[in-house]
């Protein structure tokens, strides 16, 4: 699948197809896109996660052991339903808190009304993910129930729980004063605090209730302690920021050492009339992409060595190293 298609996939977001059609399917509960019933698709050596929707522009057709994603009546990509293992293939990658006390307005999830796992659940869902054979890794995220430091607690007393399988560990939760310090002494390989825009007046309008310099201290901190290529933080496209914008924060990132990884906004009818999103279109992903590859490449910072959370699984984003084709 060529960087041209899948972004174009990723651009659209979305895949009419038979459910019989597709194998084990979740409906994500962090993040812009929870609450959507989502799958991933594998062509060759890419693959993406689409939303299942009726309406979309992409249409799927089985043909012999392939689907094939048609467009307007023609092929854009052939290739296989990929089954996840734990929100994605290869990964248990868990939710610890399904809601959270932020409201950031591009996020659905403050209205979700999600359950918050206990230890017990976590821990053997992922035993179930390591006695499949297919775990390579184990990533935890959460959003907030009571305040970060106990979803703190809470993402040290999994791991404390799930070192033993030997697999290297992700965790992406809201930055505490001592959250690199603590995890890092656990014994967590990456970490991933998402700065979700670095246009500051932006920032301001969908995650008032925040403050984006606390974050990025804690990145800077983060890169010092697990290292370089060890760091990342999802940076979303589409809340009307400029090209420009995105250019000045993914160089701000990538001087203190953090992968970004740029996100295409997703919009939910959860949020409607709330906060601006634009899909970013093809053309401006692959863009943004090939700069940001640029970038990384100026800094030594590569994005296809992490083995945990979002920059392996590649299904939402254009990873701009394993994704894009050297020129």
């Amino acid at each position: 699948m060529k960087p041209e298609i899948k972004a174009e996939l990723l651009a659209i977001g979305s895949l009419d197809i038979e459910q019989s059609l597709l194998g084990k399917i979740t409906v994500p509960t962090a993040g812009p896109g929870a609450g959507k019933t989502a799958f991933f698709f594998r062509s060759g050596d890419q693959r993406v996660r689409l939303a299942l929707n009726k309406d979309s522009p992409l249409k799927a057709v089985e043909e012999g052991n392939e689907i094939v994603i048609l467009k307007d009546g023609k092929e854009l990509a052939r290739g296989q339903i990929e089954d996840e293992l734990i929100h994605c293939p290869d990964q248990a990658y868990i939710n610890m808190t399904e809601k959270c006390i932020y409201d950031c307005k591009f996020c659905p999830v403050p209205k979700l009304n999600g359950k918050v796992k206990t230890i017990e659940e976590i821990t053997e869902l992922i035993g179930k993910a390591n006695a499949s054979g297919k775990m390579k890794a184990i990533s935890i995220t959460s959003g907030v129930d009571e305040s970060a430091e106990k979803e703190l607690d809470r993402a040290l007393e999994v791991i404390d729980a799930v070192k033993k399988y030997n697999v290297p560990i992700g965790v992406c939760i809201y930055a505490t004063p001592d959250s690199n310090k603590r995890l890092k002494a656990a014994g967590v390989d990456e970490i991933k605090y998402n700065v979700e825009t670095m246009d500051r007046p932006i920032y301001k309008e969908v995650c008032g209730d925040q403050d984006l310099e606390p974050i990025l201290d804690a990145l800077r901190e983060a890169v010092e302690m697990f290292g370089k290529n060890k760091v990342c933080a999802n940076f979303i496209i589409g809340l009307g920021e400029t090209d420009e914008s995105v250019e000045r924060g993914i160089r701000e990132l990538a001087a203190i050492g953090v992968v970004p990884i740029l996100r295409p906004a997703s919009k939910h009818p959860l949020r409607e009339g709330e906060v601006f999103i634009e899909r970013p279109s093809k053309e401006r992903l692959l863009k943004l992409t090939k700069m940001l590859r640029e970038v990384l490449d100026e800094y030594g910072l590569r994005a296809d060595t992490f083995k945990t959370m979002c920059l392996p699984c590649t299904g939402c984003d254009l990873n701009p190293h394993s994704d894009l084709v050297e020129e």
